[in-house]
């Protein structure tokens, strides 16, 4: 028997117990290593937590591939180029339709309101149908439209010298502002718009038969005998002047030569009375109208 009592027949071999299967030792601390405390973690054995209070994703089981996949961070906020291909097509094709649309109001909108022009006058009934009555507007573009015609104001002068009196050419006295200022950096506000000023208060208040309508036609009549004086009288035509004219002529500015709209370009005039020049007419220092020296031809 076996003393021990083990309970094993005599001269049998006692199988021995696998390495692996031995149960492994608690390895207690070395001596010489502190001792760290272990972190806190989640009571009742929950799985731990990130630092933004989201769980962690499960691990993945062994022998399972994870895919290439962009997390959904990276994705988050990436715009068209976080759609796939059909997608991003489908979004750039929609801006696209979107982006025609808005230029389009926007063209339609400031083709009609603004003044008559090549496009409004061949295709104004499209432009009203676009606009009316959803995107009606109360408003206009330039106000009063603008010049579309270039005024020229000339004068001339009866002049009495030494070999009697003759009717001077036609002095255009526009070009010579239009002269004086171009090319300059600094132009002079006189050039530029006291005779255009003073013709355009004339006719303001003028009727069509050149008759003043009030206390500012007298005063408009003598503001442009003076201007028109002021300059014949630096021409030098050698002799006092009795008398002067004015007029103007309008020219319409032409199509542009895309355009099939036929307008005139051959100037328009308006000719005002003789004038007789009298004392308050003449510019100071202007020797009464007469000029030291030169000529001008009669006409």
């Amino acid at each position: 028997m076996d003393p021990k009592g083990s309970g094993a027949p005599e001269g049998a071999e006692t199988p021995e117990t696998p390495k692996d299967a031995e149960t492994p030792r608690t390895r207690g601390p070395e001596p010489d290593a502190p001792h760290r405390p272990d972190p806190p973690g989640p009571a009742g054995g929950a799985a731990p937590a990130r630092l933004d209070g989201a769980p962690f994703p499960p691990a993945p089981a062994p022998g399972v591939r994870v895919p290439d996949t962009p997390s959904a961070e990276l994705r988050e906020g990436a715009g068209i180029a976080g759609l796939s291909l059909p997608y991003q097509v489908v979004a750039a094709l929609a801006l696209s339709v979107f982006g025609l649309l808005a230029c389009g109001q926007l063209a339609m909108v400031f083709l009609h309101v603004a003044p008559s022009n090549t496009l409004t006058k061949q295709h104004g009934e499209a432009f009203d149908d676009w606009i009316y009555p959803e995107f009606e507007q109360n408003w206009k573009l330039f106000a009063p439209n603008p010049l579309q015609q270039n005024v020229a104001v000339e004068a001339r002068a009866d002049v009495e010298g030494a070999n009697g009196r003759r009717t001077t050419r036609w002095v255009n006295l526009s070009r010579e502002d239009g002269e004086a200022i171009r090319g300059s950096l600094l132009p002079s506000h006189v050039h530029q718009n006291e005779l255009r000023r003073a013709w355009d208060f004339y006719t303001g208040s003028h009727t069509e038969e050149n008759r003043p309508n009030g206390l500012r036609g007298e005063l408009s009549e003598r503001y442009m005998r003076r201007i028109v004086m002021l300059r014949l009288s630096q021409q030098g035509y050698g002799g006092s002047i009795e008398r002067i004219q004015i007029r103007s002529a309008v020219t319409a500015v032409g199509a542009p030569a895309w355009s099939d709209e036929k307008i005139s370009t051959e100037p328009v005039y308006r000719a005002l009375p003789w004038w007789n020049v009298t004392d308050d007419d003449l510019p100071e220092g202007s020797g009464q109208g007469q000029a030291s020296v030169g000529t001008e031809g009669a006409e």
